[in-house]
């Protein structure tokens, strides 16, 4: 076996003349703030729901039905939230259960 020749070879995954490859930058909002702002959200439009439910009750709204829209809608955006949540602590517990 002629040693001098594979050593002349080199390392295999360098390519002479290329530099390394820089990851990418995020833009924009991170997932933290992301997350942050949706739970924002949500707690504006179920605080609104509340207020919306209040009026009916004291008799000032109006209009039944928009008032049962947007309490469906703040339902739904509750229940996709939890969703999202339940989701997410699945994840978290099958990446602490990996074995390392």
């Amino acid at each position: 076996m002629n040693l001098e020749a594979i050593q002349a070879m080199g390392l295999h995954d360098e390519v002479p003349g290329t530099a390394p490859v820089a990851a990418p930058v995020a833009e924009g909002p991170g997932f933290g703030a992301q997350v942050a702002q949706g739970l924002q959200a949500l707690n504006q439009q179920l605080l609104a729901s509340q207020v919306d439910l209040q009026r009916l009750a004291a008799g000032e709204t109006a209009n039944l039905h928009e008032v049962m829209v947007r309490l469906e809608e703040s339902r739904i955006a509750l229940q996709f939230a939890l969703q999202v949540r339940n989701r997410a602590l699945e994840a978290y517990q099958d990446v602490m259960r990996m074995q390392v």
